[in-house]
C-alpha cells in the first residue's frame, strides 16, 4: 500500500509552513528508507511532537533525522524514539528534546543494532531521572563518547558520575561535558580496544573473501554490569559478537574478531544437522561441544591453512594446568588443534588418538561418539565438573548453543497427534460381547478401546443385589478429560487430568435435621436479609431523558420554570423496571482428608463444620429461590480425580440432598484445578445472566503425584482465569489460617476470604453469599 502526504494534510494541518516544506523536502527520502508502515509512524510522530507545543526545530529535527535513524537500525525504532522524546516532555525542556533527536542518528549509526539502539534510549530515561542536568552536555559530546565507549562502558561512565555528583549540578555539567579530570579518567578507564562498528566491513568482506559468501553479523553488549561481556553465539541466521575487544595476551582485538568470526562460520558452514542433547548429562554435553569445535575447525584449516595460526594463537594453556575440569578441558581443545603441543595426561592424549582415527570429520555423529566416551573416562579422574565455571576459555569461540536440538513440547504437533481429545476410545456393549471378547482382566493406559457394561450386572442367583452392590462398589461415570498447566513449561499438558462423577452415599437425615434446630437462631437472624434479597416487583425509574411514560410531576415541574424563564428540566419522562434475580450458583467442597482434623480446642471436625454451612446456606439459596447447586471433590493423583453431585441444578432441596450431605466424608487429596474446570462445565450449561462459584477449602492444592507446591497453585490460577473469561465469578473461601500466603494469587485480590476462626463458619458462609449476590 502506498502512502501519499497529501492524504495526511488533516493530521499534519498544524504544522508551521517551514516544518510543512521541510517535510516535503525529505519526504522523497523517507520513502526510500522507510515501508509504508514506517511512514504511517514517520507522520503521525511529527504530529505528535507538534502537538507539545516546544517549537518548531523541534520538529524540524524529528522530520531529518528519522530517515536516518531507520536506515541505520530499521524503522522498529523509531516508535521507541518517538515514545521517549514525547516523554522527556514533562520532565525537561525542549532544548534537550532537540539535542536528543539530533543525535540520534549518531547513536544509530555507532552502536549499529536496533536492540543496543534501544537499550540506548532506556539508558537515556534512566539517566535523566538520576542526572538531569548531565544529559545535554553529554548528548553535546556523545560522538567522542561512543567513538571510545560501547554502550556498557558509555552507562558505566555515565552512572559513575551520576552517583558522583548526585546534588552537586555544577560538577554534574562538567562531568558529562568531559571537562573535569575525573571524567576524563573515567573515560580512560572504560574504554575498549577495538569496537565492532568500527572494523565490521573489514570483518565481512574478509568472510566473502574465504568462503565466497555474505554472513551476517551483530553487535551485543553484555556489559552493563561487568566488563567481560558475552560470548560470541550464533541465532535467527546471525553471528551475534561482543560489541568490542580488548586486546588479549599480545592478541589485537581485530585478530579476535576474524578468529571469532572464521570459527562462527566454520561451525555455519560444517554442522549440517543438530545434535540431540536427549539422555545426556552436562559433562558429556560439555565434552561433544569440545570435539564439535575441533571437527569444524580442522574442516576449515583444510580448506584454508592459515586460520590454524588464527586460532592457535588464542590458545594459551599449558601441560602444567590440572587443578579443575576446565582445565583439562582446555588442555584437550589446543591438543586437538595445535600439532606441535605436547601432553603427557593419558586422558588427553586418549582425546587427541580418538580424534585422530576419526574417518570422516563431515558427520557429526563421531562427536557424540567421542564426547560421551571421554566423559566416561573423565571420571576416573575424580574431579568435579561445575558447568558454570569449567568451561572453554579461548575468547574467540561460541557458546555452542547453534549446534544443539533440544527437546521440547511442540504444542502444534500434539495437536496434529490428536492430545486435544482423548485418545483412547469408551465404548458400552452388552453383557454377551463382553463375555466373549474380553480375555484381559484389566485394560492399560495404552489400551486403544475400553469397554464399559451399559447396565448393572446381576448375579445368576435371583437375588435382586448387583455385583457392584454386593461389593460395595458404585458404577463410575465416562471419565472426562482436562487439560493442566504447567508453569515450568508455560504451556497446557493436553487431556492430562482424568475427573470421574461419583454417586455419593447417603447418611442419617437426622443429622441434618439436628443442624437445621440448633441453628434455629441464625436462621431468623438472616431471614431479614433474604426477605431484602427477594424481587421487588415492579420498579419506577424517574428523571430519565428517555424513557416509556411521562413523568407528570417532573412535566409540570418543566412547565412552570420555562412560564418564569428558568432554563427547564429536560428530564421528563420515566421507566417501569421489573427487578428479577438472575443468578446460578454453584457450591464446590473440598473433601479431601484433612478435612477430618478436629478444630483445635473443639471436638468436631472441620467437616462437621464445612457440613453445617453448607446446610445454613442452602436453607438460605432455597429461601431466596435462586438455582444452586453443591458440589464435592478429592483427588488421587492425576487419573483419579473424584467428583461428587451431591445436589443438581435441576433438582429440588428435598430429603434426597439432604441425605447425600450427611453422608459426605473426607478423603484422598486436593486437585483444585481439575475440579473447578469440571464445575465450570456444569456452570455453562446455566442460562442466567450470572454465575458464582463457591469454592470452600481447607488448604491449598495438592496430590500425592505433585512434588513442586508452585505446581498445583499456578494450574488452579489458570482455572480461575479461564472461568472468568467464560463470565463466571469464583469466590473462595479458606479456612487455612495460612492462605494470604497463595490464595490471593490464585484467586484474586479481591475473591477470597479467609476465616481464622473455624468455629464462625456457619454464620459467615450465608452473609457471604448475601453479599456476593446482592
Amino acid at each position: 500500500m502506498a502512502i501519499h502526504l497529501e492524504d495526511y494534510q488533516e493530521l499534519l494541518a498544524d504544522l508551521s509552513p517551514a516544518c510543512q516544506q521541510r517535510l516535503h523536502d525529505e519526504w522523497h527520502e523517507a520513502t526510500r528508507a522507510l515501508s509504508a508502515r514506517g511512514l504511517d509512524n514517520y507522520l503521525k510522530g511529527t504530529a505528535a511532537l507538534q502537538h507539545l507545543g516546544r517549537g518548531n526545530e523541534l520538529v524540524l529535527s524529528w522530520i531529518e533525522v528519522a530517515p536516518q535513524v531507520a536506515r541505520a537500525v530499521g524503522e522498529e525504532c523509531l516508535t521507541d524514539l518517538v515514545q521517549i522524546a514525547l516523554g522527556f516532555s514533562s520532565r525537561t525542556s525542549g532544548t534537550v528534546i532537540e539535542r536528543l533527536l539530533g543525535t540520534a542518528p549518531v547513536a544509530a549509526n555507532r552502536l549499529g543494532d536496533a536492540d543496543l539502539f534501544q537499550a540506548y534510549l532506556q539508558f537515556l530515561n534512566h539517566l535523566l531521572g538520576q542526572a538531569p542536568r548531565g544529559v545535554r552536555p553529554m548528548l553535546d559530546n556523545l560522538e567522542v563518547l561512543l567513538n571510545q565507549l560501547t554502550l556498557g562502558g558509555l552507562r558505566r561512565w555515565a552512572t559513575w558520575g551520576a552517583h558522583a555528583h548526585r546534588t552537586n549540578y555544577e560538577a554534574q555539567i562538567e562531568y558529562f561535558g568531559l571537562v573535569s579530570k575525573e571524567s576524563l579518567a573515567m573515560l580512560q578507564k572504560e574504554r575498549k580496544g577495538t569496537l565492532f562498528i568500527d572494523i565490521q566491513r573489514r570483518i565481512n568482506m574478509y568472510l566473502r573473501a574465504l568462503w565466497g559468501r555474505d554472513f551476517f553479523m551483530r553487535p551485543t553488549s553484555g556489559d552493563f554490569e561487568r566488563r567481560e561481556g558475552y560470548k560470541p553465539y550464533i541465532e535467527s541466521y546471525f553471528f551475534h559478537v561482543p560489541d568490542a575487544y580488548d586486546d588479549h595476551e599480545g592478541i589485537s582485538g581485530l585478530s579476535l574478531y576474524r578468529a571469532a568470526a572464521a570459527h562462527c562460520a566454520a561451525h555455519w558452514v560444517a554442522t549440517t544437522a543438530p545434535i540431540s542433547a536427549e539422555n545426556l548429562n552436562p559433562l558429556q554435553m560439555a565434552l561433544i561441544e569440545i570435539i564439535e569445535d575441533a571437527r569444524v575447525e580442522t574442516l576449515a584449516i583444510r580448506r584454508f591453512p592459515g586460520l590454524a595460526q588464527l586460532w592457535v594463537q588464542c590458545h594459551h594453556t599449558h601441560a602444567g594446568q590440572g587443578a579443575s575440569a576446565g582445565d583439562y578441558f582446555n588442555r584437550l581443545s589446543r591438543a586437538l588443534l595445535d600439532s606441535n603441543y605436547q601432553d603427557p595426561d593419558p586422558w588427553v592424549a586418549e582425546g587427541r588418538l580418538l580424534f585422530a582415527q576419526a574417518e570422516n570429520l563431515n558427520d557429526h555423529q563421531l562427536s557424540w561418539d567421542i564426547g560421551v566416551s571421554l566423559a566416561h573416562t573423565f571420571r576416573t579422574k575424580n574431579i568435579a565438573y561445575n558447568p558454570r565455571t569449567d568451561g572453554q576459555r579461548p575468547l574467540y569461540r561460541d557458546d555452542n548453543r547453534f549446534i544443539w536440538a533440544f527437546e521440547g513440547f511442540d504444542f502444534e504437533a500434539a495437536l496434529a497427534a490428536g492430545y486435544d481429545q482423548p485418545r483412547q476410545v469408551r465404548r458400552k456393549v452388552n453383557l454377551m460381547e463382553m463375555v466373549n471378547e474380553i480375555d484381559t482382566e484389566l485394560a492399560g493406559d495404552d489400551a486403544q478401546e475400553i469397554w464399559v457394561l451399559g447396565t448393572e450386572l446381576f448375579p445368576y442367583e435371583d437375588t435382586g443385589v448387583s455385583f457392584n452392590e454386593q461389593e460395595g462398589k458404585e458404577p463410575l461415570s465416562d471419565p472426562f478429560h482436562y487439560a493442566e498447566w504447567d508453569y515450568q513449561i508455560q504451556l497446557e499438558r493436553p487431556s492430562w487430568v482424568t475427573v470421574l462423577e461419583r454417586h455419593p452415599k447417603r447418611g442419617d437425615l437426622a443429622l441434618i435435621e439436628d443442624i437445621t434446630f440448633r441453628n434455629k437462631r441464625l436462621i431468623a437472624r438472616m431471614k431479614f436479609i433474604l426477605d431484602a434479597m427477594q424481587p421487588q416487583g415492579v420498579t419506577r425509574l424517574r428523571k430519565l431523558e428517555e424513557g416509556d411514560d411521562i413523568d407528570l410531576n417532573a412535566a409540570i415541574a418543566s412547565t412552570i420554570d420555562l412560564r418564569m424563564g428558568i432554563q427547564p428540566e429536560p428530564r421528563i419522562m420515566m421507566r417501569s423496571v421489573r427487578k428479577v434475580r438472575d443468578i446460578s450458583v454453584m457450591v464446590l467442597l473440598d473433601l479431601s482428608e484433612s478435612t477430618n482434623d478436629k478444630v483445635a480446642g473443639q471436638d468436631y471436625s472441620v467437616l462437621d463444620l464445612t457440613r453445617e454451612a453448607t446446610v445454613l446456606l442452602a436453607d438460605a439459596i432455597h429461601k431466596v429461590g435462586d438455582p444452586f447447586a453443591i458440589h464435592g471433590f478429592c483427588s488421587d493423583g492425576r487419573h483419579g480425580v473424584s467428583y461428587y453431585r451431591f445436589k443438581d441444578f435441576d433438582q429440588d432441596y428435598d430429603d434426597l440432598p439432604k441425605e447425600r450431605l450427611a453422608g459426605m466424608k473426607g478423603q484422598l487429596s486436593t486437585r483444585m484445578g481439575a475440579a473447578v474446570r469440571h464445575a465450570v462445565q456444569h456452570l455453562k450449561r446455566q442460562r442466567s445472566a450470572k454465575k458464582l462459584l463457591l469454592v470452600l477449602t481447607d488448604g491449598e492444592p495438592a496430590d500425592v503425584d505433585v512434588r513442586d507446591p508452585q505446581y498445583l497453585r499456578y494450574d488452579t490460577k489458570k482455572a480461575v482465569e479461564e472461568a472468568g473469561r467464560a463470565g463466571i465469578l469464583t469466590y473462595c473461601l479458606s479456612l487455612d489460617p495460612r492462605a494470604d500466603q497463595y490464595v490471593s494469587r490464585i484467586f484474586g485480590a479481591k475473591n477470597f476470604l479467609v476465616v481464622d476462626q473455624v468455629a464462625r463458619l456457619p454464620e459467615k458462609l450465608p452473609l457471604l453469599y448475601a453479599g456476593l449476590t446482592r
